[in-house]
């Protein structure tokens, strides 16, 4: 598998999560990073072994780079996304997209019409568990879906708190909009959605660090918690699905381990089994009536799944299996959950 070229702008804090994954990965090769800041993508250069390093326009005027990974600040995505889609490249753009839902509509739009792919860094769709989700809805394992309750926080320091203070709609739409993401997959849009927020710290720290959304489907209710103050956020995460026939609960929520209980045996398979002298062939399901516990392996590079499908629908011509139109539903989904207008 020959790997894709890509660059990456943004040279910030969640620069250093993904060069973790892709300097290692074998879908990608990371040609340069860029950023408006040169000592700070010189500075990842060094430290991740990349040969080149620049500006933003450096970078996207290589012709030999078809990818860009877009790290940048939510308020600078729809600037630096479009400029590269102009320039003729692929993109894969961190969550949430851009501050505004029309700059985001008319981006999605854009590369659309220009035949060029946008991946959104809605990392919790690549994880086995949440496919195994998405399988078990899909194929009406739980029956009709009545209740989802997600949480996805973490405990924020001080420099953390400050930076997310300054996007509009906080940790709800920079973080939890991998909840929305999912929520959507599942649900499709919402018919309404109700956005709460508390600052724990008030009146000292006006930052609303502890969000709750509520939407409402024509037979569902869903919940999404993002509580930045919860000292122990990450083990925290976590789904649960409640359907009429079944639910399924993974917990914490990038850790591929769950309770999935059914009212009935699913997912039969084949299993070879000796009876005396001989082989015999015979269906089993995977899970059992009744509580099954599990454990899926989950890969070690957290973006490898991402880049790998990217690689099949850019290399290999496969379909990508999110829409503009998808993502434009979670974009104005994840304003509304933080209690933003579109």
């Amino acid at each position: 598998m020959a790997p894709m070229k890509i660059g990456i702008i943004g040279a910030g804090v969640i620069s250093e999560q993904y060069l973790e994954n892709l300097t290692k990965a074998k879908a990608v090769s990371v040609e340069m990073i860029a950023d408006l800041d040169i000592s700070r993508s010189e500075q990842r250069a060094t430290q991740y072994g990349i040969t080149s390093f620049g500006t933003p326009e450096e970078l996207l005027a290589r012709d030999d780079i078809e990818l860009i990974v877009n790290l940048t600040i939510p308020k600078a995505h729809e600037q630096v996304t479009v400029a590269a889609l102009k320039a003729g490249k692929h993109i894969h753009l961190d969550k949430p997209g851009a501050e505004k839902h029309a700059d985001f509509v008319a981006l999605r739009r854009y590369a659309a019409e220009k035949g060029l792919t946008v991946q959104m860094g809605y990392m919790l769709r690549y994880n086995p568990a949440i496919r195994l989700l998405f399988r078990a809805v899909k194929e009406c394992w739980l029956g009709d879906v009545m209740e989802i309750d997600a949480s996805m926080g973490k405990l924020l320091d001080e420099a953390g708190r400050k930076r997310f203070a300054q996007i509009p709609g906080g940790g709800m739409y920079e973080l939890a909009c991998h909840l929305v993401d999912t929520v959507v997959t599942l649900m499709g849009p919402p018919l309404s959605v109700q956005a709460f927020g508390n600052a724990t710290r008030a009146p000292q720290d006006t930052f609303v660090d502890n969000q709750l959304a509520v939407l409402t489907y024509p037979k569902a209710t869903v919940t999404i918690r993002c509580n930045h103050a919860d000292p122990f956020g990450g083990p925290n995460r976590t789904l649960t699905v409640r359907g009429t026939k079944g639910d399924m609960e993974i917990r914490p929520l990038e850790s591929g381990k769950g309770v999935l209980r059914l009212d009935e045996p699913r997912d039969t398979a084949k299993v070879c089994r000796q009876v005396g002298d001989k082989m015999v062939m015979f269906a089993e399901p995977r899970f059992k009536k009744g509580e099954n516990t599990f454990a899926v392996d989950v890969p070690k590079g957290r973006y490898d799944e991402e880049f790998r499908d990217l690689h099949r629908v850019l290399v290999n011509g496969a379909p990508f299996a999110w829409s503009a139109d998808h993502d434009i539903s979670v974009h104005a989904t994840a304003l509304r959950a933080a209690g933003l207008t579109p």
